[in-house]
């Protein structure tokens, strides 16, 4: 099994950033991806960004130019910077872990961007 805790979400103003963190613990393997999905209000689950083990990333396309999503393989963390927040960015936010064994999900961080 494995757990993911997940930190950094709240209240920016649009325009402003944040950086969102997700830590994986259990039993994980050396091989995996990781990355973020998010909800807003009224939405379905949508990509943020994914990295893999090789540090190989994919964005939404909504997303390309303005988020960063990094990888430190040996704290199991992974990073997302967010920049340009606009309303529409205003979601809950998903950590996601997958490997060949699993397949789990974060409690959820919220991010919202309002004045």
């Amino acid at each position: 099994q494995v757990q993911l805790v997940e930190s950094g979400g709240g209240l920016v103003q649009p325009g402003g950033s944040l950086r969102l963190s997700c830590t994986v613990s259990g039993n994980i393997l050396s091989s995996s991806t990781m990355g973020w999905y998010r909800q807003g209000p009224g939405k379905q689950r949508e990509l943020v960004a994914l990295v893999k083990s090789d540090n190989n990333t994919n964005y939404g396309d909504s997303m390309k130019g303005r988020f960063t999503i990094s990888r430190d393989n040996a704290k199991n963390t992974i990073y997302l910077q967010m920049n340009s927040l606009t309303p529409e960015d205003t979601a809950k936010y998903y950590c996601y872990y997958s490997d060949f064994l699993n397949d789990d999900w974060g409690q959820g961080t919220q991010v919202t961007a309002s004045s």
